[in-house]
């Protein structure tokens, strides 16, 4: 493999060090980040400040903002890269996977200062790290009055979905159709061999091509792949049908980075339905303690800017603490049937 080692700025001599970064070569602690401009493995990688992200951002149409979810580096990293992007681009929107298409009046309303937090976080089924994770993003809109987009799929109608498959938004309710996207794009492509591998248990998100691809998938492997489509085309035609409804605005997208990483998945979704749109990605990695910030030919490849960040505690200690973890999802999905 092929490997990059991200320099810093073009002064080699006394170099400047990048905003959330502790040093030249590594990352502190949870809390730090480093961003490195790679334009998608077009140039050489190069660790950059918040600053001359936000340069770069400010002249793109919609940006995606990967993470890891709950990592604290990475939200504060997106609340640094928003906040220096709105200053660049005052006509920007929030968009969020973390909220639901069915709650947007609960988002308007909360944005438009008529409800509280409390019972806003409880009508709009806000995730549970909502004040540590997505609140500074979320007042910072409201202070500035900007348009916030409850992008995602119901959670019901992805389960139903990848229960029964994409024919179960046909039988959905009229006045409930609108939920979801109205297209779903179910062929062939990167995206789905991604989504096959991983479903199948690569842990590297798919991303060795040089794994041999599932034969014959079976029919519950598509229809997950179904299910994670109608996430990826919602959270596309949200982004889009905004942008129609609000022309010369700029969208700063937030998603899990499976939906963005490489530019596809809603990235992709978003970029057929509308070719001259201008989209970045900034796709976090993550990082043992003390490895130094470089960046491999694959790696830069994966967004318009990679985000590198200390490597998150493992879930599980040990196969028995995972297997018990799965158990337990097994009977909360098997409690849940589907039903609207």
């Amino acid at each position: 493999m092929t490997v990059m080692t991200a320099v810093l700025g073009a002064c080699a001599s006394n170099p400047p060090t990048p905003a959330g970064l502790a040093s030249p070569s590594t990352l502190k602690d949870l809390t730090d980040f480093a961003l490195v401009r790679t334009d998608g493995g077009k140039m050489s990688p190069k660790l950059v400040s918040v600053d001359h992200a936000a340069d770069v951002l400010k002249d793109y149409d919609v940006i995606f903002l990967g993470e890891a979810h709950r990592h604290p580096g990475n939200h504060l990293a997106q609340m640094a890269l928003f906040g220096a992007i709105h200053e660049r681009a005052p006509k920007l929107s929030l968009s969020m996977e973390q909220f639901e298409r069915d709650v947007q009046g609960e988002l308007d309303d909360f944005m438009a200062g008529k409800t509280g937090e409390e019972p806003f976080r409880k009508k709009s089924r806000a995730w549970d790290n909502y004040p540590g994770s997505y609140r500074p993003l979320v007042e910072y809109a409201k202070e500035h009055k900007l348009p916030a987009i409850a992008a995602e799929a119901p959670g019901m109608v992805v389960r139903c979905v990848g229960q029964e498959g994409s024919e179960f938004l046909a039988r959905m309710k009229p006045e409930q159709r609108g939920w979801a996207a109205a297209q779903l794009n179910l062929g062939d492509g990167a995206y789905k061999d991604k989504f096959l591998r991983f479903a199948a248990g690569d842990g590297a998100h798919g991303e060795d091509a040089s794994k041999e691809k599932p034969k014959g998938p079976s029919a519950a492997a598509l229809r997950s792949f179904a299910a994670q489509v109608t996430r990826d085309d919602t959270m596309a035609e949200s982004i889009y049908l905004h942008l129609q409804k609000n022309p010369g605005r700029k969208v700063v997208h937030l998603n899990g980075s499976f939906h963005s990483e490489s530019f596809l998945g809603t990235a992709e979704r978003l970029q057929l339905r509308d070719p001259k749109l201008k989209i970045a990605v900034v796709n976090p990695l993550q990082r043992k303690a003390g490895v130094t910030l470089d960046v491999s030919a694959e790696e830069a490849k994966t967004g318009t800017f990679v985000l590198l960040i200390r490597e998150a505690p493992k879930s599980y200690a040990n196969d028995e603490e995972e297997r018990a973890a799965i158990t337990e999802q097994m009977k909360f999905r098997s409690a849940n049937k589907c039903g609207l």
